[in-house]
């Protein structure tokens, strides 16, 4: 439960424009445009994260980036080839053999072909509920869906806002949920009734509110800071209030977090060298991609990147997109490169047992090419890759029929992967958040159970 407003806590409310402005009134108003830092302000976050561990919740910096293959990824052309089936199942594309024996991939795929025993491909994943939209698989809950009649998704959250909820941030200063998408309407799922506390943080907006106001410097911040302490010193004198007094020792954590530019630094791709940045390419998910590694790094929980809205909708060559070959050819080398680049730089780093990669779309494609060159959706079935996250890897888990169009085996539910989320994040599998009736929510719907496969 938050604690009763107080100027000092409205004081660091989101507000529009410039990272800090200090108000011509005696008492000040620093307010930060960190969007409190999904929403809420930055010492609901840090007050948030004492609450976590009071309550005995894990503190193992453990956390999520999640690659969003916008429009549906073909998994036949991708990571579920099918090079005994007829030309209009096969595709256009050949295959190839991964470092793990038995594992083949698209030929356009030789960067995750060689790093396949630290991936794990999943091609039995059920997406029956899911629509055009992030809703559902980001929310990995078959009943929050597009329903096309203003209250879209069910009031469900996603993955990232129950992260932002039961864990926030591994680091203080820092989103714990953070959106890095040209779109946050057409590619991001949010936190329904949950909450906008819980909302993710767009990068794209935040990365250019990191700066003091002109004109001001620390030291004149501290001297205001010093006449609100006096005040405030006098306030809690007055009334006694305990609420109040916590409130203050989280803004002053928060004046703390200001100071010390993390979430600057984070934002600041110029520090890395050229070799790293052509590593993961300069390319839209590349680039959002090597972000994503800095923003875990710093402290972020829950980070999820798309390249471009509907980049992976290849209906056919008439449309924006194009169809397979057309579509997809200039697309698998970016998305090569850039799993290759995350899973390598995070192992490098140390990074890669706590930190889980997901990469997948909406859902599948048909498994016949259609007569514009494309494939239509395919909620039956999709692939996805995961990696890192300390998990049993060098696998494939499930299958799909001749054709690519039928679950086969060890049918995957979207409540298994959120369930495989929070184990990781240290997140009760029964926790519940309550919606606005009041009444308790479940964070893993349908029964979803830990993948065993990966978890062990």
């Amino acid at each position: 439960m938050n604690p009763a407003p107080s100027s000092i806590s409205q004081a660091f409310s989101p507000v529009r424009g410039d990272l800090l402005r200090v108000g011509s009134t005696r008492r000040g108003f620093l307010q930060t445009g960190l969007a409190g830092l999904a929403g809420v302000s930055m010492p609901g976050l840090l007050q948030q994260q004492a609450l976590a561990a009071a309550a005995g919740q894990a503190t193992r910096k453990t956390n999520v980036i999640l690659f969003w293959l916008s429009g549906g990824p073909s998994h036949i052309d991708m990571w579920d080839p099918k090079p005994e089936a007829p030309s209009e199942v096969r595709g256009p594309f050949g295959h190839i053999a991964s470092k793990v024996p038995g594992i083949h991939v698209c030929e356009h795929l030789p960067l995750t072909a060689k790093i396949m025993d630290r991936l794990t491909l999943i091609r039995s994943v059920d997406c029956t509920a899911s629509d055009h939209t992030p809703i559902t698989m980001q929310a990995c809950n078959p009943l929050a869906r597009r329903t096309n009649d203003g209250r879209d998704g069910g009031g469900w959250p996603s993955m990232g806002a129950i992260a932002s909820k039961f864990r926030g941030p591994n680091a203080p200063g820092i989103p714990g949920y953070v959106a890095l998408a040209d779109s946050l309407v057409s590619d991001i799922w949010g936190a329904g009734h949950m909450g906008g506390d819980f909302e993710p943080v767009s990068g794209k907006d935040l990365s250019g509110r990191l700066k003091l106001s002109a004109g001001l410097t620390v030291d004149r911040l501290s001297n205001r800071r010093e006449l609100l302490a006096q005040m405030d010193d006098w306030k809690r004198s007055v009334d006694g209030n305990a609420q109040i007094a916590a409130t203050d020792r989280y803004t002053q954590q928060a004046y703390e977090v200001l100071m010390t530019g993390n979430a600057q630094r984070a934002f600041n791709l110029d520090a890395e060298s050229a070799a790293m940045r052509d590593r993961y390419g300069r390319d839209s998910l590349g680039e959002k991609a090597l972000l994503a590694r800095r923003l875990v790094e710093a402290g972020s929980t829950f980070v999820t990147v798309s390249g471009a809205w509907g980049y992976f909708d290849h209906h056919g060559d008439e449309v924006k997109w194009g169809g397979i070959k057309k579509g997809l050819t200039p697309l698998l080398p970016s998305v090569d490169r850039t799993l290759h680049a995350i899973v390598t730089d995070l192992e490098d780093r140390g990074l890669l047992d706590s930190t889980l990669i997901l990469m997948m779309g909406e859902f599948g494609r048909s498994p016949t090419i259609n007569k514009n060159a494309g494939r239509d959706h395919w909620p039956r079935v999709m692939s996805m890759v995961v990696a890192g996250g300390g998990m049993r890897h060098g696998q494939v888990i499930g299958s799909t029929d001749r054709q690519g169009g039928e679950i086969a085996s060890r049918r995957v539910a979207p409540g298994d992967l959120a369930a495989t989320v929070f184990h990781l994040l240290g997140i009760p599998q029964d926790s519940n958040w309550i919606d606005p009736q009041g009444r308790p929510r479940p964070i893993v719907a349908d029964g979803g159970k830990a993948i065993e496969e990966l978890v062990g």
